[in-house]
């Protein structure tokens, strides 16, 4: 056989590969362009997409930041006031308890001063007590000796008399 045969038909092969390789290669590069212009286009209604997304969530979370924001104050607000209300109670209640402690107090002072008043009389009463408790025992004291002194000079008259010529009986026979 012919050795050209082996060179030939792959050069014809290969030139009616390279034409068809050409002409699908251009029509294959127009149809990347094209593709890359819809995906450039997607691309960019899908970067598009997302900003107004992102731009409607941040919206959004702003919304609910000032919503937050608001219920927030709102709840500090009513804290507040349920704290003030809370510090008025408790004020009035304090000032009740320093009046009715007050009060109290000058009744305290008013009941020392009328237990100072009775102790004194009551000291008053007890040295007057003692004081008439003495006398009586020295009016017994004096009962006793003046008792005793009427015994003793009774005894002496007795004792005199019986003692003297004139109160004894004269001797039977004697006259």
């Amino acid at each position: 056989m012919k050795k050209w045969l082996y060179v030939a038909v792959p050069a014809i092969m290969l030139a009616v590969f390279l034409f068809f390789y050409f002409s699908f290669s251009k029509q294959l590069a127009e149809k990347e362009r094209q593709h890359e212009v819809e995906v450039a286009a997607a691309k960019k209604a899908d970067d598009e997409r997302k900003a107004a997304i992102e731009a409607k969530a941040r919206e959004d979370a702003e919304r609910r930041a000032a919503q937050r924001a608001a219920e927030e104050a709102a709840k500090e607000a009513e804290k507040l006031a349920k704290w003030n209300a809370e510090g008025a109670e408790i004020q009035a209640a304090t000032d009740a308890a320093n009046k009715e402690a007050d009060a109290l107090a000058k009744t305290v002072s008013d009941l020392e001063v009328q237990i100072d008043a009775l102790r004194k009389s009551k000291e008053k009463t007890n040295a007057e007590y003692l004081e008439l408790a003495k006398q009586v025992e020295r009016a017994r004291i004096d009962k006793q000796n003046a008792e005793m002194e009427v015994q003793r000079m009774t005894e002496m008259i007795a004792q005199r008399a019986s003692n003297s010529s004139l109160t004894r009986m004269p001797a039977p026979g004697r006259s």
